[in-house]
């Protein structure tokens, strides 16, 4: 298990290293294993960049993060004009339904509503403004519908887990509940978490996935 001071310096360097990242302007503090993120960054992509960054090093299990979007004068938009383009940008995603993603925006900080059919489709939407002049944040409250019984969604998994992580598939313990998703068993880095929640995400009919996975080190 890396100490507090090998996680702040393995976190500062992929900031160093990650391009769309002004890493000079970002603090990075561990204690007991807790990373903390500091500073004031150009844009709500700078922030949302620098906490995956941090997120893909090994040994990082939970994130602080207090870095403020601080936006320069030419950068500023009023919350309609904001609420307008975020309106076009949904309605030209092919992937999301029709007039089915409700805008509301407040401060800079854009809420989104509404009910998709799949995971992937929240998750498009959400992409599809983060990178927006003006945003400030992102408060994704889309819905999915559930469609398919715990059974089919349960065994919908496993069988993903096998066909893309088959070495350690079996350590990963798959529970459903109604159209909850709870993952257990050990992971040895991010990418493995990320493999494990995005198929339990891909599977139709799944609501919401509790991590409970552990990092092995």
């Amino acid at each position: 298990m890396k100490t507090d001071s090998q996680l702040q310096h393995d976190v500062s360097a992929e900031l160093e290293w990650e391009p769309s990242v002004h890493a000079a302007r970002i603090g990075v503090e561990v204690k007991d294993g807790v990373l903390t993120l500091l500073g004031k960054v150009d844009s709500f992509t700078d922030k949302w960049n620098a906490e995956r960054a941090a997120l893909r090093v090994v040994g990082v299990n939970a994130v602080v993060s207090h870095l403020q979007v601080q936006l320069a004068g030419p950068a500023q938009r009023s919350d309609a004009d904001i609420a307008g383009t975020v309106k076009n940008v949904l309605d030209w995603n092919s992937s999301l339904p029709v007039g089915g993603i409700q805008v509301m925006v407040e401060n800079g900080w854009v809420t989104l509503s509404g009910d998709v059919d799949w995971h992937y489709q929240k998750q498009s939407a959400l992409d599809s403004i983060v990178k927006l002049m003006g945003v400030v944040g992102v408060n994704n409250q889309i819905s999915i519908k559930p469609s398919l019984s715990a059974q089919v969604v349960q065994a919908d998994i496993e069988a993903a887990l096998q066909r893309t992580a088959a070495a350690w598939a079996a350590q990963i313990k798959v529970a459903v509940h109604g159209s909850d998703v709870t993952l257990s068993g050990t992971v040895h880095n991010w990418a493995e978490r990320d493999t494990a929640t995005s198929s339990a995400w891909r599977t139709p009919g799944v609501t919401n996935v509790v991590d409970m996975m552990t990092m092995a080190h």
